[in-house]
């Protein structure tokens, strides 16, 4: 359980923010510029302002890597706010949509997308949104049905929900064998190929999702307090736990919808931003953002050019990176 902590000054939280912005800035830089050709800040700048006269730097920084980064940057600012966001409504911080069967509920959705309408990328995102919002209401539904509202049975339910889900994933996976190279894929994790089409079927996902998520935080912050507590001080509990879950399953549908199942960015982003400026989410929640950004472009960066010209998948390096993190939350409980 965590309660919000207002210590500590608000330009000093600020200051950390704005210097995370800078960071984001740098890294996508960076993810631009490296790769299995790699170029110098001069060329990225002449091929973006269309000033290069090589059509091959234009073409892969324009064209291929840019919207590369940019979807990462998004899905990973969705994933983190999604597990900000259940972690404040659950007051639990091992939880994240990974965990709590919500990005398994978008991921069936969307292979159910591709297996039965192929080429259709059009409908995977709000295909995978449905998903994650039967899965989280499946979840909570159970919470209800076994104790109104305990936090950890909704962990407990959402666990169950997402082995399921999971095991008929594989099963729809298994019996569409003939696509099974495209949607194991997926499946594990990947920004290979995201050009700006798919950047453009996330951004008013995130747009609508980030802004929502954000505005919430006062209505988290009071969920820190306990449910009874809250209510006296004139939050509808159940009303806004619903929303606020919901909205974590719109940015968590939209990023699973692009990217595929990446887990571990809205665990680890949200902790780190807590550790930096604490609980007090008007500031986590925005934080919590810009780190998941910078998780997903450096997973991605690292996922293409460690064992170049050999491309891993980002879910690989992001579970990689989060397993230990996840075990050392264990130990710290």
């Amino acid at each position: 359980m965590f309660r919000i902590d207002v210590s500590g000054r608000g330009t000093d939280k600020l200051a950390v923010i704005c210097l995370c912005l800078a960071v984001v800035f740098m890294v996508c830089l960076i993810g631009v510029a490296a790769g299995t050709l790699s170029f110098d800040l001069g060329e990225i700048w002449r091929a973006l302002s269309g000033a290069s006269s090589n059509p091959l730097a234009n073409r892969i920084v324009h064209n291929i890597r840019l919207p590369r980064i940019l979807t990462a940057l998004l899905a990973g600012m969705n994933l983190a706010v999604a597990g900000a966001l259940l972690q404040g409504v659950l007051r639990n911080p091992l939880t994240s949509p990974h965990i709590i069967g919500v990005n398994a509920g978008a991921g069936l959705m969307a292979v159910t997308v591709m297996v039965l309408f192929p080429g259709k990328i059009e409908w995977i995102p709000p295909g995978a949104f449905l998903g994650a919002l039967f899965a989280a209401s499946l979840v909570y539904g159970l919470s209800l049905v076994v104790r109104k509202g305990d936090t950890v049975r909704i962990i407990l339910a959402g666990v169950a929900v997402s082995s399921l889900l999971g095991a008929l994933t594989s099963g729809l996976m298994f019996l569409n064998n003939d696509q099974l190279d495209v949607t194991y894929g997926w499946l594990l994790g990947s920004l290979s190929g995201r050009g700006w089409g798919y950047f453009h079927l996330l951004y008013p996902y995130s747009l609508i999702g980030i802004i929502l998520g954000i505005s919430l935080a006062p209505k988290v912050n009071l969920f820190s307090l306990g449910d009874e507590i809250g209510g006296s001080l004139g939050l509808r509990v159940q009303f806004y736990r619903v929303v606020i879950m919901a909205v974590a399953s719109i940015l968590a549908g939209s990023a699973v919808s692009v990217v595929g199942t990446i887990g571990f960015v809205g665990l680890m982003a949200p902790h780190l931003a807590r550790l930096m400026v604490g609980n007090d989410c008007r500031y986590s929640l925005v934080l919590s953002a810009l780190l998941g950004g910078i998780l997903l472009v450096l997973s991605d960066t690292l996922a293409r050019t460690i064992f170049q010209p050999v491309e891993l998948s980002v879910g690989v390096v992001t579970a990689v990176l989060g397993a230990p993190f996840f075990i050392l939350l264990l130990f710290r409980k």
